[in-house]
């Protein structure tokens, strides 16, 4: 498997970070406009209001790949201080508290803080000599 889509791995990345980051900035945006779902939009000045903030500015970060090890680690904090204040007080086992989906975004943004931005990023267009290439 590794020789036929292996070659592919930068741009399996590039997708896995821009569909996560929108997919996060979204939760930012349900928070501070009620949209997607049409709840009511949270005080900015409340810890979802700043939840959100953070959330709608490191996922569109994280998406255009523009400091991406920066927003992927403020963004895996954040993951990680919500399960523990939001989830972990409910039980042991994140399926039943509710805590997969921060625990699963915790990682992950640990994961691109460590690996940074990749092809189709906003980084890798201002480094000097870069070039976009599928080949290991």
């Amino acid at each position: 498997m590794e020789r036929i889509i292996g070659k592919y791995s930068p741009v399996f990345y590039a997708l896995l970070r821009i569909v996560a980051g929108l997919m996060f900035a979204m939760h930012g945006t349900q928070k501070l406009f009620g949209w997607p779902g049409g709840s009511d939009p949270m005080p900015l000045a409340s810890l979802m209001g700043v939840a959100g903030i953070i959330e709608l500015v490191a996922g569109l970060l994280i998406a255009l790949g523009l400091f991406t090890s920066w927003a992927a680690f403020i963004a895996s904090g954040m993951m990680a201080v919500a399960y523990f204040m939001a989830h972990a007080s409910q039980g042991w086992a994140p399926l039943l508290n509710q805590g997969e989906l921060a625990l699963l975004y915790c990682f992950l943004f640990l994961y691109m803080a460590a690996q940074g931005s990749g092809i189709w990023s906003v980084d890798n267009s201002r480094r000097s000599g870069s070039r976009t290439t599928f080949a290991r």
